[in-house]
């Protein structure tokens, strides 16, 4: 999946211990930790949209 553009979180202290995703992939979120990047997982959108929003909330 390196062919897809990769973004860290903006929550991100700036070192290599980071979650990455790739936007724009239809029907699916490609997940990786930035410290093993060959081993992507994959989300539905709305299960990561989920995810997130619970986040931001403080629900997790």
């Amino acid at each position: 999946m390196s062919p897809f553009g990769w973004r860290k979180s903006t929550y991100s202290d700036g070192m290599k211990d980071c979650v990455e995703v790739a936007d724009n992939i239809p029907g699916c979120v490609p997940i990786r930790d930035s410290k093993r990047r060959p081993h992507v997982i994959t989300a539905q959108p709305g299960s990561w949209a989920a995810f997130v929003a619970a986040l931001r909330t403080g629900a997790l």
